[in-house]
């Protein structure tokens, strides 16, 4: 939802977290992408992939509600670095970023809740 986006961006802004936009593209999980998706995914514009957000945003949208996702990127792409994907890196990584996000979903619903 553009009118969401806008108030998350400013949010954001107003606690100090970055934020990146850019074109998500889910594959069906559980598992890593291999690098030729990942190769694909790149050559068909995608900046991020992940095996959730997306059909919970279809759901949510055929429900007829408004939408605001945001994704903690919890590592490179398979054959974007020389050590092979964990699962337990990805749950680390995600745990790292998981105060700062509570932080700004907690703002963004103050926000919006005005």
């Amino acid at each position: 939802d553009p009118e969401l986006r806008d108030v998350m961006k400013k949010v954001a802004a107003e606690t100090g977290d970055p934020l990146a936009e850019g074109v998500y593209m889910w594959f069906s999980g559980p598992s890593f992408e291999t690098p030729a998706e990942i190769r694909m995914a790149r050559l068909l514009g995608a900046d991020a992939v992940g095996m959730s957000t997306v059909p919970e945003v279809i759901m949510a949208r055929f429900m007829g509600l408004r939408v605001a996702a945001l994704s903690i990127i919890t590592n490179y792409g398979a054959g974007m670095q020389a050590h092979a994907l964990s699962h337990d890196e990805t749950k680390t990584v995600a745990l790292q970023g998981t105060e700062r996000m509570k932080e700004l979903v907690r703002a963004f619903v103050k926000e919006i809740g005005q």
